[in-house]
Protein backbone atom coordinates (compact mmCIF):
# COMPACT_ATOMS: atom_id res chain seq x y z
CA UNK A 1 0.00 0.00 0.00
CA UNK A 2 0.97 3.37 -0.75
CA UNK A 3 2.55 5.53 2.02
CA UNK A 4 2.03 9.31 2.31
CA UNK A 5 4.89 11.25 1.62
CA UNK A 6 4.73 12.39 5.40
CA UNK A 7 5.05 8.30 6.29
CA UNK A 8 8.18 8.40 4.40
CA UNK A 9 9.78 11.34 6.20
CA UNK A 10 13.04 10.30 8.08
CA UNK A 11 14.28 13.64 10.14
CA UNK A 12 17.12 15.34 8.69
CA UNK A 13 17.18 13.79 5.69
CA UNK A 14 17.12 16.61 2.37
CA UNK A 15 16.21 16.75 -0.86
CA UNK A 16 19.37 19.51 -1.30
CA UNK A 17 22.00 21.43 0.60
CA UNK A 18 22.41 24.83 -0.12
CA UNK A 19 25.85 26.79 0.43
CA UNK A 20 25.82 29.91 2.80
CA UNK A 21 24.42 32.72 1.39
CA UNK A 22 26.58 35.50 3.05
CA UNK A 23 23.60 37.57 3.57
CA UNK A 24 23.39 38.80 6.82
CA UNK A 25 20.63 37.29 9.18
CA UNK A 26 18.00 39.86 9.50
CA UNK A 27 16.15 39.63 12.78
CA UNK A 28 12.36 39.45 11.30
CA UNK A 29 10.96 41.13 14.98
CA UNK A 30 12.36 43.85 13.74
CA UNK A 31 10.14 44.33 10.56
CA UNK A 32 7.29 41.93 11.23
CA UNK A 33 4.90 42.08 13.97
CA UNK A 34 5.60 38.68 15.65
CA UNK A 35 2.10 38.40 16.24
CA UNK A 36 2.07 37.52 12.39
CA UNK A 37 4.89 34.69 13.22
CA UNK A 38 4.51 31.36 13.01
CA UNK A 39 6.24 29.78 16.53
CA UNK A 40 5.43 26.02 15.57
CA UNK A 41 7.81 23.86 13.56
CA UNK A 42 5.83 23.41 10.41
CA UNK A 43 4.77 19.58 9.36
CA UNK A 44 6.79 18.95 6.49
CA UNK A 45 8.18 15.82 4.93
CA UNK A 46 11.92 15.28 5.41
CA UNK A 47 12.69 13.32 2.07
CA UNK A 48 15.74 13.10 -0.60
CA UNK A 49 14.79 13.75 -4.01
CA UNK A 50 14.56 10.83 -5.36
CA UNK A 51 12.42 9.54 -2.62
CA UNK A 52 10.06 12.86 -3.54
CA UNK A 53 10.36 11.66 -7.68
CA UNK A 54 9.27 7.76 -7.19
CA UNK A 55 6.88 8.71 -4.98
CA UNK A 56 4.49 11.55 -7.29
CA UNK A 57 5.65 9.12 -10.13
CA UNK A 58 4.06 6.24 -8.01
CA UNK A 59 0.51 7.93 -7.15
CA UNK A 60 0.13 9.35 -10.97
CA UNK A 61 0.25 5.95 -12.55
CA UNK A 62 -2.55 5.37 -10.07
CA UNK A 63 -4.74 7.79 -12.05
CA UNK A 64 -6.47 7.10 -15.52
CA UNK A 65 -5.02 9.06 -18.25
CA UNK A 66 -5.78 9.28 -22.06
CA UNK A 67 -2.22 7.91 -22.37
CA UNK A 68 -2.88 4.88 -20.08
CA UNK A 69 -6.23 3.62 -21.76
CA UNK A 70 -9.54 4.64 -23.01
CA UNK A 71 -11.48 7.44 -21.55
CA UNK A 72 -14.69 7.26 -23.39
CA UNK A 73 -16.27 10.01 -21.39
CA UNK A 74 -18.94 11.45 -23.15
CA UNK A 75 -19.95 15.49 -23.97
CA UNK A 76 -15.88 15.66 -22.65
CA UNK A 77 -14.01 14.79 -25.14
CA UNK A 78 -10.62 13.12 -23.67
CA UNK A 79 -8.71 13.22 -26.67
CA UNK A 80 -4.98 12.73 -27.23
CA UNK A 81 -3.31 15.92 -26.59
CA UNK A 82 -0.66 15.48 -29.56
CA UNK A 83 3.13 16.37 -28.21
CA UNK A 84 3.77 18.83 -30.26
CA UNK A 85 1.58 20.89 -28.86
CA UNK A 86 3.69 20.36 -25.54
CA UNK A 87 6.63 21.53 -27.35
CA UNK A 88 5.77 24.60 -28.98
CA UNK A 89 4.31 26.55 -25.88
CA UNK A 90 7.18 25.52 -23.91
CA UNK A 91 9.49 27.21 -26.45
CA UNK A 92 11.17 29.82 -24.20
CA UNK A 93 9.86 33.12 -26.07
CA UNK A 94 6.11 31.89 -25.56
CA UNK A 95 6.69 30.41 -21.79
CA UNK A 96 9.27 33.56 -20.65
CA UNK A 97 7.12 36.27 -22.08
CA UNK A 98 6.03 38.61 -19.59
CA UNK A 99 2.19 40.12 -20.23
CA UNK A 100 3.31 43.03 -18.80
CA UNK A 101 5.72 43.40 -22.14
CA UNK A 102 5.35 46.18 -24.49
CA UNK A 103 3.38 45.26 -27.57
CA UNK A 104 6.56 46.19 -29.67
CA UNK A 105 8.58 43.09 -28.11
CA UNK A 106 5.58 40.50 -28.52
CA UNK A 107 4.48 41.07 -32.20
CA UNK A 108 5.02 37.36 -32.95
CA UNK A 109 2.89 36.43 -30.05
CA UNK A 110 0.07 39.12 -30.66
CA UNK A 111 0.38 37.33 -34.69
CA UNK A 112 -0.76 34.30 -33.02
CA UNK A 113 -3.28 35.74 -30.81
CA UNK A 114 -4.86 37.86 -34.25
CA UNK A 115 -4.56 34.46 -36.80
CA UNK A 116 -5.73 32.12 -33.75
CA UNK A 117 -9.21 35.11 -33.00
CA UNK A 118 -9.58 34.29 -37.29
CA UNK A 119 -9.45 30.67 -37.25
CA UNK A 120 -11.53 30.81 -34.78
CA UNK A 121 -13.98 32.86 -36.35
CA UNK A 122 -13.89 31.06 -39.54
CA UNK A 123 -14.64 27.58 -37.53
CA UNK A 124 -17.65 29.11 -35.93
CA UNK A 125 -18.93 31.11 -39.31
CA UNK A 126 -19.08 34.11 -36.95
CA UNK A 127 -17.12 37.80 -36.96
CA UNK A 128 -15.03 38.58 -33.57
CA UNK A 129 -13.87 36.61 -30.69
CA UNK A 130 -12.48 37.33 -27.48
CA UNK A 131 -9.94 34.90 -26.28
CA UNK A 132 -9.90 36.07 -22.57
CA UNK A 133 -12.38 33.39 -21.32
CA UNK A 134 -10.34 30.67 -18.52
CA UNK A 135 -13.02 28.00 -19.73
CA UNK A 136 -16.51 26.50 -21.15
CA UNK A 137 -18.19 27.60 -18.32
CA UNK A 138 -16.26 31.17 -18.40
CA UNK A 139 -17.22 31.39 -21.80
CA UNK A 140 -20.70 30.70 -21.03
CA UNK A 141 -20.79 33.53 -18.85
CA UNK A 142 -18.82 36.06 -20.81
CA UNK A 143 -21.24 35.25 -23.65
CA UNK A 144 -24.75 35.67 -21.44
CA UNK A 145 -23.37 38.63 -20.22
CA UNK A 146 -22.90 39.81 -23.78
CA UNK A 147 -26.55 38.63 -24.03
CA UNK A 148 -27.75 41.13 -21.28
CA UNK A 149 -25.54 44.06 -22.24
CA UNK A 150 -26.76 43.73 -25.60
CA UNK A 151 -30.51 44.08 -24.64
CA UNK A 152 -29.24 46.63 -21.58
CA UNK A 153 -28.64 48.76 -24.77
CA UNK A 154 -31.91 48.28 -27.01
CA UNK A 155 -33.75 49.01 -23.71
CA UNK A 156 -35.32 45.92 -23.90
CA UNK A 157 -36.05 43.99 -20.30
CA UNK A 158 -36.08 40.70 -21.07
CA UNK A 159 -35.79 38.18 -18.20
CA UNK A 160 -35.60 34.75 -19.65
CA UNK A 161 -33.59 32.81 -20.87
CA UNK A 162 -34.90 29.34 -22.64
CA UNK A 163 -32.66 26.07 -22.12
CA UNK A 164 -33.95 22.78 -23.51
CA UNK A 165 -34.25 19.48 -20.94
CA UNK A 166 -31.16 18.02 -22.62
CA UNK A 167 -28.56 20.81 -21.98
CA UNK A 168 -25.44 20.58 -19.96
CA UNK A 169 -25.86 21.39 -16.37
CA UNK A 170 -23.86 24.68 -17.07
CA UNK A 171 -26.63 26.45 -18.83
CA UNK A 172 -29.51 27.25 -16.87
CA UNK A 173 -26.17 27.81 -13.74
CA UNK A 174 -25.24 30.27 -16.18
CA UNK A 175 -27.92 32.14 -16.97
CA UNK A 176 -29.11 31.90 -13.54
CA UNK A 177 -26.44 33.48 -12.65
CA UNK A 178 -26.72 36.27 -15.32
CA UNK A 179 -29.49 37.02 -13.39
CA UNK A 180 -32.37 35.48 -16.36
CA UNK A 181 -35.04 33.00 -15.28
CA UNK A 182 -34.49 29.94 -16.90
CA UNK A 183 -37.59 28.42 -19.11
CA UNK A 184 -36.93 24.70 -19.56
CA UNK A 185 -38.33 23.37 -23.29
CA UNK A 186 -38.51 19.35 -23.43
CA UNK A 187 -37.67 17.16 -25.94
CA UNK A 188 -39.34 15.36 -28.40
CA UNK A 189 -39.87 11.41 -28.96
CA UNK A 190 -36.51 11.81 -31.52
CA UNK A 191 -35.06 13.35 -28.23
CA UNK A 192 -34.67 16.45 -30.10
CA UNK A 193 -36.40 19.90 -29.65
CA UNK A 194 -39.75 19.72 -29.16
CA UNK A 195 -40.89 22.67 -31.74
CA UNK A 196 -44.36 23.04 -30.24
CA UNK A 197 -43.40 23.64 -27.00
CA UNK A 198 -40.76 26.06 -27.79
CA UNK A 199 -43.36 28.21 -29.35
CA UNK A 200 -45.04 28.40 -26.28
CA UNK A 201 -41.95 29.72 -24.72
CA UNK A 202 -41.11 31.98 -26.93
CA UNK A 203 -42.51 35.57 -25.91
CA UNK A 204 -40.88 39.45 -25.58
CA UNK A 205 -39.83 38.75 -22.38
CA UNK A 206 -36.83 36.19 -23.96
CA UNK A 207 -33.42 36.87 -24.36
CA UNK A 208 -31.95 34.10 -25.94
CA UNK A 209 -31.67 29.98 -26.27
CA UNK A 210 -29.00 28.38 -24.98
CA UNK A 211 -28.34 25.01 -27.03
CA UNK A 212 -25.82 22.93 -28.23
CA UNK A 213 -26.13 20.74 -31.76
CA UNK A 214 -25.90 17.93 -31.54
CA UNK A 215 -27.25 18.18 -28.51
CA UNK A 216 -25.80 16.30 -25.34
CA UNK A 217 -27.87 12.98 -26.63
CA UNK A 218 -25.30 13.17 -29.42
CA UNK A 219 -28.47 13.77 -32.00
CA UNK A 220 -28.23 16.82 -34.99
CA UNK A 221 -30.95 19.45 -34.05
CA UNK A 222 -32.79 18.77 -37.25
CA UNK A 223 -35.05 21.63 -36.79
CA UNK A 224 -32.23 24.54 -35.97
CA UNK A 225 -33.37 26.34 -39.14
CA UNK A 226 -36.44 26.89 -37.62
CA UNK A 227 -35.82 27.00 -34.01
CA UNK A 228 -33.39 29.85 -35.51
CA UNK A 229 -36.30 31.41 -36.96
CA UNK A 230 -38.53 31.38 -34.62
CA UNK A 231 -35.86 32.80 -32.15
CA UNK A 232 -34.97 35.72 -34.20
CA UNK A 233 -38.73 36.35 -35.12
CA UNK A 234 -39.04 37.27 -31.34
CA UNK A 235 -36.00 39.25 -30.94
CA UNK A 236 -34.07 36.77 -29.35
CA UNK A 237 -30.60 35.42 -29.53
CA UNK A 238 -29.17 32.31 -30.23
CA UNK A 239 -26.31 30.89 -27.70
CA UNK A 240 -24.13 27.81 -28.95
CA UNK A 241 -23.02 25.88 -25.90
CA UNK A 242 -19.12 24.79 -27.62
CA UNK A 243 -19.18 21.45 -25.92
CA UNK A 244 -20.24 19.41 -29.20
CA UNK A 245 -18.34 21.62 -31.98
CA UNK A 246 -16.13 18.53 -32.13
CA UNK A 247 -18.62 16.38 -34.26
CA UNK A 248 -19.38 19.08 -36.97
CA UNK A 249 -15.93 21.23 -37.11
CA UNK A 250 -15.12 22.11 -40.93
CA UNK A 251 -18.59 20.15 -41.76
CA UNK A 252 -21.58 23.15 -41.07
CA UNK A 253 -20.77 26.33 -39.22
CA UNK A 254 -22.59 27.11 -36.06
CA UNK A 255 -23.32 31.07 -37.80
CA UNK A 256 -24.47 28.69 -40.96
CA UNK A 257 -27.34 27.59 -38.80
CA UNK A 258 -27.95 31.17 -36.95
CA UNK A 259 -26.82 31.27 -34.00
CA UNK A 260 -25.43 34.52 -32.63
CA UNK A 261 -22.68 33.88 -29.99
CA UNK A 262 -20.48 30.30 -29.77
CA UNK A 263 -18.12 29.65 -26.95
CA UNK A 264 -15.56 27.01 -27.62
CA UNK A 265 -14.65 24.57 -25.73
CA UNK A 266 -10.50 24.15 -26.86
CA UNK A 267 -10.17 20.93 -24.44
CA UNK A 268 -12.89 19.32 -26.38
CA UNK A 269 -12.24 20.68 -29.81
CA UNK A 270 -8.91 21.62 -30.30
CA UNK A 271 -6.59 19.35 -28.20
CA UNK A 272 -5.81 21.24 -25.68
CA UNK A 273 -5.44 19.50 -22.07
CA UNK A 274 -8.56 18.98 -19.66
CA UNK A 275 -9.17 18.12 -16.24
CA UNK A 276 -6.97 18.97 -13.34
CA UNK A 277 -8.61 22.41 -12.44
CA UNK A 278 -7.13 24.02 -15.39
CA UNK A 279 -5.82 26.35 -16.78
CA UNK A 280 -8.30 26.31 -19.79
CA UNK A 281 -9.38 28.14 -22.66
CA UNK A 282 -13.39 28.91 -23.78
CA UNK A 283 -12.58 31.87 -26.15
CA UNK A 284 -15.97 33.32 -27.30
CA UNK A 285 -17.47 34.18 -31.32
CA UNK A 286 -19.91 36.51 -31.74
CA UNK A 287 -21.56 38.15 -34.74
CA UNK A 288 -20.45 41.62 -35.86
CA UNK A 289 -23.70 43.60 -34.07
CA UNK A 290 -22.35 42.35 -30.72
CA UNK A 291 -18.57 42.66 -31.73
CA UNK A 292 -18.64 46.18 -29.69
CA UNK A 293 -19.88 44.01 -26.52
CA UNK A 294 -16.35 41.84 -26.62
CA UNK A 295 -14.45 42.07 -22.93
CA UNK A 296 -11.21 44.08 -23.69
CA UNK A 297 -8.44 43.98 -25.37
CA UNK A 298 -9.05 41.45 -28.95
CA UNK A 299 -5.87 41.76 -30.77
CA UNK A 300 -6.14 44.22 -33.80
CA UNK A 301 -3.38 45.16 -36.68
CA UNK A 302 -3.19 48.10 -38.18
CA UNK A 303 -1.75 46.94 -41.71
CA UNK A 304 1.72 47.57 -39.95
CA UNK A 305 1.57 46.44 -36.03
CA UNK A 306 -0.26 44.38 -34.19
CA UNK A 307 -2.10 45.96 -31.28
CA UNK A 308 -4.23 45.44 -27.91
CA UNK A 309 -7.93 47.05 -28.97
CA UNK A 310 -9.47 48.57 -25.66
CA UNK A 311 -12.12 50.13 -28.80
CA UNK A 312 -14.96 48.39 -27.77
CA UNK A 313 -17.58 51.00 -26.63
CA UNK A 314 -20.08 48.62 -25.06
CA UNK A 315 -17.26 46.21 -23.58
CA UNK A 316 -18.52 43.81 -20.80
CA UNK A 317 -15.68 44.90 -19.24
CA UNK A 318 -12.34 41.84 -18.80
CA UNK A 319 -13.38 38.89 -17.73
CA UNK A 320 -9.78 37.43 -17.45
CA UNK A 321 -6.34 38.95 -15.87
CA UNK A 322 -4.00 40.22 -19.00
CA UNK A 323 -5.42 38.62 -22.23
CA UNK A 324 -6.53 35.10 -21.29
CA UNK A 325 -4.38 31.60 -20.93
CA UNK A 326 -1.73 32.10 -23.70
CA UNK A 327 -0.07 28.74 -22.79
CA UNK A 328 -3.92 26.89 -23.36
CA UNK A 329 -4.19 29.37 -26.73
CA UNK A 330 -0.82 28.42 -28.41
CA UNK A 331 -1.70 24.71 -27.86
CA UNK A 332 -4.71 25.06 -29.95
CA UNK A 333 -3.14 27.60 -32.59
CA UNK A 334 -0.80 24.67 -32.61
CA UNK A 335 -3.55 21.81 -33.50
CA UNK A 336 -5.11 23.64 -36.03
CA UNK A 337 -2.10 24.48 -37.87
CA UNK A 338 -0.66 20.83 -37.50
CA UNK A 339 -4.53 19.33 -38.69
CA UNK A 340 -5.53 22.28 -41.80
CA UNK A 341 -8.28 22.26 -42.80
CA UNK A 342 -9.02 18.81 -43.91
CA UNK A 343 -7.68 17.76 -41.06
CA UNK A 344 -9.99 19.55 -38.94
CA UNK A 345 -12.92 18.12 -40.54
CA UNK A 346 -11.63 14.24 -40.47
CA UNK A 347 -11.61 14.69 -36.84
CA UNK A 348 -15.06 15.42 -36.78
CA UNK A 349 -15.69 12.71 -39.41
CA UNK A 350 -14.42 10.03 -37.66
CA UNK A 351 -15.53 11.09 -33.96
CA UNK A 352 -18.73 10.45 -35.66
CA UNK A 353 -17.39 7.20 -37.51
CA UNK A 354 -16.35 5.74 -34.22
CA UNK A 355 -19.63 6.26 -32.21
CA UNK A 356 -21.52 5.32 -34.78
CA UNK A 357 -19.59 1.89 -34.79
CA UNK A 358 -19.65 1.67 -31.02
CA UNK A 359 -23.66 2.24 -30.99
CA UNK A 360 -24.65 -0.28 -33.67
CA UNK A 361 -22.32 -2.92 -31.71
CA UNK A 362 -23.99 -2.58 -28.44
CA UNK A 363 -27.58 -1.31 -29.17
CA UNK A 364 -29.66 -4.68 -28.58
CA UNK A 365 -27.39 -5.86 -25.71
CA UNK A 366 -28.27 -2.21 -23.51
CA UNK A 367 -30.94 -0.30 -24.41
CA UNK A 368 -31.15 2.18 -26.56
CA UNK A 369 -33.81 5.07 -26.32
CA UNK A 370 -32.69 7.00 -29.28
CA UNK A 371 -32.12 4.67 -32.23
CA UNK A 372 -30.76 6.86 -34.90
CA UNK A 373 -27.49 8.06 -36.36
CA UNK A 374 -25.71 10.09 -34.08
CA UNK A 375 -22.84 12.21 -33.66
CA UNK A 376 -19.67 11.76 -31.87
CA UNK A 377 -21.46 10.54 -28.83
CA UNK A 378 -24.59 8.42 -27.90
CA UNK A 379 -26.58 7.56 -24.87
CA UNK A 380 -27.28 4.44 -23.93
CA UNK A 381 -29.72 3.02 -20.65
CA UNK A 382 -29.24 0.43 -18.39
CA UNK A 383 -32.71 -0.32 -17.26
CA UNK A 384 -31.91 -3.59 -18.99
CA UNK A 385 -29.18 -4.54 -16.47
CA UNK A 386 -31.00 -2.32 -13.50
CA UNK A 387 -33.76 -5.23 -14.02
CA UNK A 388 -31.54 -7.68 -13.82
CA UNK A 389 -29.56 -6.47 -10.34
CA UNK A 390 -26.92 -3.99 -11.09
CA UNK A 391 -27.36 -0.54 -12.51
CA UNK A 392 -25.66 1.69 -14.44
CA UNK A 393 -23.29 2.53 -11.76
CA UNK A 394 -22.33 -1.40 -11.44
CA UNK A 395 -21.55 -0.84 -14.76
CA UNK A 396 -18.98 1.78 -14.45
CA UNK A 397 -17.55 -0.05 -12.11
CA UNK A 398 -16.85 -2.87 -13.30
CA UNK A 399 -15.40 -1.09 -16.68
CA UNK A 400 -12.28 0.16 -14.08
CA UNK A 401 -11.15 -3.32 -13.55
CA UNK A 402 -10.65 -3.56 -17.28
CA UNK A 403 -8.70 -0.58 -17.74
CA UNK A 404 -11.01 1.58 -19.43
CA UNK A 405 -12.41 5.23 -17.52
CA UNK A 406 -16.53 4.74 -17.07
CA UNK A 407 -18.39 6.94 -19.27
CA UNK A 408 -20.26 9.62 -18.02
CA UNK A 409 -23.41 8.40 -16.28
CA UNK A 410 -26.76 9.63 -15.31
CA UNK A 411 -26.98 12.38 -17.43
CA UNK A 412 -28.29 13.51 -19.73
CA UNK A 413 -31.58 12.85 -16.93
CA UNK A 414 -33.81 12.56 -19.48
CA UNK A 415 -32.23 8.95 -20.25
CA UNK A 416 -32.93 6.55 -17.34
CA UNK A 417 -29.63 5.00 -16.12
CA UNK A 418 -28.12 6.59 -19.13
CA UNK A 419 -24.29 5.32 -19.99
CA UNK A 420 -23.03 8.19 -22.60
CA UNK A 421 -20.22 6.98 -24.61
CA UNK A 422 -17.64 9.14 -27.09
CA UNK A 423 -14.96 7.66 -28.25
CA UNK A 424 -13.63 10.56 -30.11
CA UNK A 425 -11.31 10.53 -33.29
CA UNK A 426 -8.56 9.13 -31.90
CA UNK A 427 -8.61 5.56 -30.94
CA UNK A 428 -8.21 2.98 -33.14
CA UNK A 429 -10.95 0.21 -34.47
CA UNK A 430 -8.74 -1.98 -31.87
CA UNK A 431 -9.31 0.07 -28.84
CA UNK A 432 -13.19 0.23 -30.12
CA UNK A 433 -13.59 -3.33 -30.49
CA UNK A 434 -11.59 -4.01 -27.00
CA UNK A 435 -14.49 -1.85 -25.62
CA UNK A 436 -17.48 -3.91 -27.19
CA UNK A 437 -16.07 -6.74 -26.10
CA UNK A 438 -15.45 -5.80 -22.04
CA UNK A 439 -19.48 -4.03 -22.57
CA UNK A 440 -20.48 -7.58 -23.58
CA UNK A 441 -18.52 -9.42 -21.00
CA UNK A 442 -20.35 -6.77 -18.43
CA UNK A 443 -23.89 -7.72 -19.73
CA UNK A 444 -23.28 -11.79 -19.70
CA UNK A 445 -21.46 -11.10 -16.17
CA UNK A 446 -25.21 -9.55 -14.93
CA UNK A 447 -26.96 -12.24 -16.39
CA UNK A 448 -25.25 -14.93 -15.00
CA UNK A 449 -24.05 -13.12 -11.37
CA UNK A 450 -24.85 -9.69 -10.65
CA UNK A 451 -23.66 -10.21 -7.23
CA UNK A 452 -20.33 -10.85 -8.47
CA UNK A 453 -20.14 -7.22 -10.98
CA UNK A 454 -21.10 -5.45 -7.74
CA UNK A 455 -18.33 -5.57 -5.74
CA UNK A 456 -16.41 -4.26 -8.68
CA UNK A 457 -13.96 -2.60 -8.49
CA UNK A 458 -10.99 -4.84 -7.58
CA UNK A 459 -8.38 -4.09 -9.37
CA UNK A 460 -7.95 -0.39 -8.78
CA UNK A 461 -5.90 1.64 -6.08
CA UNK A 462 -9.04 2.14 -4.11
CA UNK A 463 -11.53 -0.35 -3.99
CA UNK A 464 -15.75 -0.02 -3.73
CA UNK A 465 -16.62 2.82 -1.49
CA UNK A 466 -19.85 3.97 -0.10
CA UNK A 467 -19.92 7.21 -1.62
CA UNK A 468 -22.26 9.01 0.28
CA UNK A 469 -19.63 8.35 3.00
CA UNK A 470 -16.92 9.09 1.23
CA UNK A 471 -18.76 12.71 0.13
CA UNK A 472 -20.20 13.92 3.77
CA UNK A 473 -17.37 12.33 6.17
CA UNK A 474 -13.65 12.79 4.02
CA UNK A 475 -11.13 11.57 6.39
CA UNK A 476 -8.81 14.24 4.50
CA UNK A 477 -5.96 15.08 7.50
CA UNK A 478 -2.76 13.76 8.74
CA UNK A 479 -2.11 13.47 12.21
CA UNK A 480 1.40 13.13 11.91
CA UNK A 481 3.13 10.21 14.26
Amino acid sequence: MTQLIFEKSQKGRRGCLLPETGVPEIDFDSIIDSSLLNEEDLLLPEVSELDVMRHFVELSHKNHFIEKGLYPLGSCTMKYNPQINESVCTLPRFKDLHPNSPTSFCQGSLEIMYELQNYLADITGLDSVTLQPAAGAHGELTGMLIVKAYFKKKGENRTKVIVPDSAHGTNPATAKMCGFDVVQVGSNEKGLVDIEELKKAVNNDVAAIMLTNPNTLGLFEENILEISKIMHEAGALLYYDGANLNAIMGIVKPGEMGFDIVHINTHKTLSTPHGGGGPGAGPVAVRKELASFLPVPTVGFNGENFYLNYNHEDSIGKVRSFYGNFGVLLRAYTYILSMGKTGLKQASIDAVLNANYLKEKLKGIYMLPYDSVCMHEFVLSGDKQKEQGVNTLGIAKRLMDSGIHPPTVYFPLIVHEALMVEPTETESKETLDYFVDVMLKIAKEIEENPEAVLKSPLTTPVGKIDEVQAAKKPDLAYKGK
